[in-house]
């Protein structure tokens, strides 16, 4: 299965080897498809001069993907210090450092601190945060226009991946976990914050969906 995003206790999952390998596949490939499925949507949607939270941002694709597209400026939060690293570096390469600010941390404990944005995007996050409601609802909150997402589709074999993920984690003694939240759940805090889907992809195991906030 595809990587996760981010979250808690993660630096020996998400370290500088594995951001570099991620730097070289983008280098190589451009972004993954579940992400190019979202970037479609969003350029369909508009993101001239927008601004973009990117939660659990990891080597930044999406930010740079969408601000070589002319988006404004972006704001790229992860709890992995080596991606963020490896994303500023990438940034620097691109000429684009000036227009990317770089949060480290828990988007969740530093909310507070966190501007609203045109844009956000949460790629293959949800299903590395124990808690589904307040990563949701606090992001959700902070899209004043779009909000994107990829997470686990709700399908047996999806969650049996991720029981399999999580046993091989456990076995190897990590604190990392991956989570199955119920797609309803994420459904139902989005629409809560006043936010509707105008967008739904799938792939075997991801899926894809654009909300707007409701005039």
């Amino acid at each position: 299965m595809d990587r996760c995003g981010c979250g808690d206790d993660f630096a020996s999952i998400f370290d500088r080897a594995t951001a570099e390998s991620d730097r070289d596949r983008y280098r190589r490939h451009g972004p993954d498809g579940s992400t190019r499925l979202l970037l479609d949507m969003l350029l369909r949607a508009g993101v001239r001069g927008a601004s973009l939270l990117d939660v659990g941002g990891g080597i930044g694709v999406i930010a740079h993907e969408l601000l070589r597209e002319g988006a404004g400026r972006a704001v790229l939060v992860d709890a992995a210090p080596a991606y963020l690293e490896v994303a500023r570096q990438e940034a620097r390469v691109s000429n684009l450092l000036e227009r990317v600010e770089f949060v480290d941390g828990d988007f969740v404990r530093r909310a507070g601190a966190i501007d609203a944005a045109d844009i956000v995007t949460l790629d293959r996050v949800i299903c590395c945060y124990p808690d589904a409601e307040a990563l949701v609802s606090m992001s959700a909150a902070r899209a004043r226009r779009l909000y994107g997402l990829v997470l686990p589709r709700d399908a047996w074999y999806v969650r049996l991946a991720i029981r399999l993920n999580n046993l091989r984690f456990r076995i190897a003694r990590r604190a990392y976990r991956s989570f199955a939240h119920p797609n309803g759940l994420v459904d139902g805090l989005v629409a809560a914050a006043g936010l509707r889907p105008i967008g739904e992809r799938r792939t075997l195991f991801w899926r894809v969906v654009l909300y707007e906030r409701a005039a």
